[in-house]
């Protein structure tokens, strides 16, 4: 696990999304959901020591959906406490362009392709629901 110099764990993760299959012009944003704590987000995890945070953000994409992850857009990073401690989580949006290839596991053991309105109400933590705006907003602009 990495930390700042101060004790801050760092994380990254990346809002994935893939053009909709069923709805011309229109995306989909994967969510996963941990069984451990019963909640539903964006694909993320502690950094390695040493690792850059977008390559941990796409490492995670691939741990936890199976996409593999084309980097977009810096997306907001998102601070808050865990147990007292805090921790920051860098995003980056992603665009899944393969089909990929989810295996459900201990950490992980659903996802979810949704509307960005759908994702909106899926999302556990209200902090997570703002990365769904700055997806839209970045993808606006390109």
């Amino acid at each position: 696990m990495s930390t700042a110099p101060d004790g801050t764990v760092l994380a990254a993760g990346c809002v994935l999304w893939r053009r909709s299959p069923r709805t011309a012009g229109a995306i989909e944003i994967c969510l996963v959901h941990r069984p451990r704590y019963d909640d539903w987000s964006h694909p993320k995890g502690k950094l390695k020591p040493g690792e850059r945070a977008l390559d941990g953000a796409l490492r995670e994409v691939r741990e936890e959906t199976g996409h593999q992850g084309v980097p977009g857009p810096v997306l907001p990073t998102v601070r808050y406490l865990v147990a007292g401690r805090p921790k920051q989580v860098s995003y980056w949006a992603a665009e899944a362009l393969s089909p990929g290839d989810f295996t459900p596991g201990r950490e992980v053991d659903r996802i979810a392709w949704l509307t960005p309105a759908a994702a909106r109400r899926r999302i556990t933590e209200p902090r997570d629901r703002t990365l769904v705006d700055a997806l839209l907003k970045a993808l606006a602009r390109q």
